[in-house]
Parts: structure tokens; C-alpha cells; sequence
């Protein structure tokens, strides 16, 4: 997400560093390529203006940090009012109330609210330890109450059995007895998508809202959706009584200026963001964190948190066993490095995440994109787990044998070889100097940071 908007600000910024001073003329011609990135990023018109006053206001006669230059103290402002256009701080979900806490998930059609109903159902199971049913009351698309029930399936979660016969209304009445007879601790209702100009399904979901009465209710919106994302904001924040804002689809190649407009237009907080197909891809919303990869900074902490509650650390520690007694780093081992990159949403995710000088250079590597290690990874199960332990039993007929098994050309069996060869030098050196006993010591004594730590 905001990879255009990135790219034109990390110019804007690059431009301020080195300067000393600041002068009406270089401000001006600064705060007008901010408007601009904004403006192209397709955030709301009064967003971007109000942006930029706000800037301006705070530019002229401001006493600099004698720390900073002029220059880099522009950059801290751009970078702050970004927090505070996204909302500062995290506001968590208001779990607190009676139980059975109802969440509502309302927006457009397309937006990913049945997707969205999922992740949060997972997340609460899997963070909050909560007992969660999920409903549909979208009774216009059988599609949608089935693929409510099938991910319900797949993630273990309680479902409540929707007939598409009844009203949508008296659906979400049903699901609230169930809810509250059976002990659930949250009733995640899903609604049917609806166009923010169609009357009569607008009078639907306030009498769904006024039947459930949800402590949450949140908008879901596609980052992709540009000024439409803004005007269903518009029209669904004068219906509803938005409490927090979803985000989806932030992995896709989107200008993002629905992120940076929807919590202005609606007053709801930015709560969760959707960063994958997966139904684990759902974070909670750092304004701070979104605004330092806008600006190509990085956002180290949640890249430490996705390491730690995804890797493997038995894994990781007996690899570092294995290493330290001069062990070989065999294809078994990259194979698992390979799956825990994989688990953590794929080299763009991790990427995503890091300062923009560090990514380029990351996207360079061998490993390199999505594709790649898809394709290493269908090669390496194509193998025998005596090929894994020992490549260099793998003949030109092995190599043949292995390419038909996995789709590929023998040349790509060839460029893995080397590229493990390569890595187990590599291994083999840094487990001989010490680097990794250094490094375990870093993560805590042979373990990962906790978030935060």
C-alpha cells in the first residue's frame, strides 16, 4: 500500500534532509509536492488541504530542536501530522461490555467485510481467548453465508446456521438469542454489501444495528476504493454510529488515500488493517508505524512482532545446535527457513516493513520475490529427504527426475544447488566466527524479542 505515495514523498523528503535553512520559497515549493503526492494518492480534497494548512501554520516562526536542521525538523511535522491525520495511539476493541459483545461489519459491496468477519474471529480466538460466534445476515448472496460458514470451518469457529428465506433483520435477532443462551463471549455480524446510495438497504442495516445493538461497529473499507471508499464513508457515517474503521487490502498496489481520508471523514479510529489473503493477514492499526513506512522509514516493531509470533523458535534453536557442532546447513533446513518466510506473509510482507534503502537491497537477493521461493519450495519436495540431507547425491537423473516432479526446467534445479551451496559457506563461516552465538545473544539469550522489547 502506498507505494506511489511513498515513492513521490521519500523524493520530498530526500530533498529536505541536507537543508540548513528554510525560506518561504522552498516551503511553498515543498508543502506543493506534499499537495501533490496526496492529491495523486487520491485522498479526500479537504483532507489534503487541511494537511497542508495545518503544516504551513506550524512551519512559520517555529523554533527548531537544535538538534535538528531545519530540513530534517519539516520531515518530523510531514511525519507527525501524518499520525495525526491516522489517528494516534491504538484504540483496542471495547471488549468490556456485557457479553455477548456484538460486533457489526458494514460497508460496501466488495469491500471484504465477509473475509474481514474471519481474520477478527480468528484474531479473538487466537489474542483475546474469546468464544466467538459468527452470523451473516446477507440474505441477497447465498455465496456469502456459505463462504461465512466454510471459513467458520476452517478456523474452528462457531457459526450460526443463516436461511436465506428470512429477513436479514430477523436473522440478526436469531444470532444474538443464540449468542446470548449459548455463553459467547462475541456475536460477529456480517451484513450484506450495499451500495451507499441505495435508500432502502440503508434503512436495512440501521434496523439490523437497532435489533443487535453492537458495542462495535465498524466500516470496512477496500484501501483500493480511492473517493468512493470517501463518499460510503460519508454516507455510512450519517446512518450509523461508526465506531472504528477496517482497512483491507493494503497488500494490493493501492494509492492508500482511503487510510489517509476515512478517519477524518467518519471520526471512527483506524482499528484493523488486512494485509494478505490469509486468515491470519489481519493487524491491528499503528498510525505511527503506517506513517513511518509512507515515508520510507521502516517499521522495525512490527516486523519484530510478526518474527516472534511466527518463527519457530525449537526450530530456530536447533538449527543453531546443529550449525554450532559443525553440521552442514542441508536443504531440509532451507526448506524450513523458506516455509517460516512463507508463514509471515512472503518476502513483500517483511519488506513492507523495512526502511526503503534496506528493501531494495533485500529484493536483490536470490530469494528474492514470492514466485521464487514457491518455486524452491515445490523443488525441495520433489526431493528425497536422503537428497535434503545430502545434495551432492543429486546426478544429472536425480536433477531430471526432480524438475518433472516440480514443473520446472533442470536449470532452476542447478541455480537452487548453487544458491544453497552458497548459503551453507555462508553458514558455515558465520557459525565458525562466532556471529552466531552473537546473534542468538541478541534475541534475548537464544530466543526472539517479545513485541515491544
Amino acid at each position: 500500500m502506498f507505494d506511489k505515495l511513498t515513492e513521490r514523498l521519500q523524493g520530498v523528503m530526500e530533498s529536505l534532509r541536507g537543508r540548513g535553512r528554510l525560506t518561504e520559497e522552498n516551503i511553498a515549493d515543498t508543502l506543493r509536492q506534499v499537495r501533490m503526492a496526496l492529491l495523486e494518492a487520491d485522498v479526500a480534497l479537504p483532507v489534503v488541504k487541511t494537511f497542508v494548512d495545518t503544516i504551513r501554520g506550524k512551519v512559520v516562526g517555529q523554533e527548531f530542536d537544535k538538534s535538528l536542521t531545519p530540513g530534517q525538523m519539516l520531515v518530523k511535522l510531514i511525519h507527525d501530522e501524518l499520525i495525526a491525520l491516522m489517528g494516534a495511539g491504538v484504540r483496542p476493541l471495547n471488549l468490556r461490555a456485557q457479553p455477548p459483545v456484538v460486533i457489526l461489519l458494514a460497508g460496501l459491496q466488495g469491500a471484504g467485510k465477509t473475509t474481514s468477519a474471519g481474520k477478527l474471529a480468528k484474531w479473538l480466538k487466537e489474542n483475546e481467548r474469546k468464544k466467538v460466534l459468527l452470523a451473516s445476515t446477507d440474505v441477497y448472496r447465498p455465496a456469502a453465508i456459505l463462504q461465512l460458514e466454510r471459513l467458520a470451518t476452517q478456523l474452528d469457529v462457531a457459526f450460526f446456521p443463516s436461511d436465506p428465506k428470512k429477513s436479514a433483520v430477523t436473522l440478526a435477532k436469531e444470532a444474538l438469542t443464540e449468542a446470548k443462551q449459548s455463553l459467547y463471549d462475541v456475536l460477529i455480524v456480517d451484513t450484506a454489501g450495499r451500495l451507499h446510495v441505495d435508500d432502502e438497504m440503508m434503512v436495512e442495516i440501521k434496523e439490523i444495528a437497532g435489533v443487535v445493538s453492537p458495542t462495535e461497529t465498524l466500516f470496512v473499507v477496500d484501501s483500493m476504493a480511492g473517493q468512493d471508499a470517501v463518499n460510503a464513508a460519508r454516507a455510512f457515517g450519517a446512518a450509523l454510529t461508526l465506531t472504528g474503521v477496517v482497512l483491507t487490502k493494503t497488500d494490493g498496489d493501492a494509492r492508500g488515500g482511503a487510510a489517509l481520508s476515512v478517519r477524518q471523514i467518519t471520526g471512527a479510529p483506524i482499528l484493523f488493517m488486512g494485509t494478505g489473503e490469509k486468515t491470519d493477514a489481519l493487524e491491528p492499526f499503528h498510525a505511527e508505524r503506517v506513517a513511518s513506512r509512507i515515508l520510507g522509514m521502516g517499521d522495525v516493531l512490527s516486523l519484530v512482532e510478526k518474527v516472534t509470533q511466527n518463527v519457530d523458535r525449537e526450530q530456530a534453536e536447533k538449527l543453531a545446535r546443529k550449525l554450532k557442532k559443525g553440521k552442514d546447513f542441508d536443504l531440509e533446513d532451507l526448506h524450513d527457513q523458506l516455509q517460516q518466510v512463507e508463514k509471515m506473509g512472503g518476502l513483500s510482507a517483511l519488506m513492507d516493513k523495512l526502511p526503503a534503502q534496506l528493501a531494495g537491497k533485500a529484493a536483490q537477493m536470490p530469494q528474492g520475490n514470492e514466485k521464487e521461493i514457491t518455486r524452491q519450495l515445490a523443488m525441495i519436495r520433489s526431493m528425497t529427504p536422503g537428497e535434503r540431507r545430502y545434495p551432492k547425491t543429486i546426478d544429472a537423473s536425480r536433477k531430471r527426475r526432480i524438475a518433472a516432479g516440480s514443473g520446472v526446467h533442470v536449470s532452476e534445479i542447478n541455480k537452487l544447488l548453487k544458491n544453497h551451496m552458497q548459503m551453507q559457506k555462508m553458514m558455515k563461516t558465520f557459525s565458525k566466527g562466532g556471529g552466531l552465538r552473537r546473534l542468538m545473544s541478541a534475541f534475548g539469550g537464544g530466543g526472539f524479542p517479545r513485541p515491544g522489547g
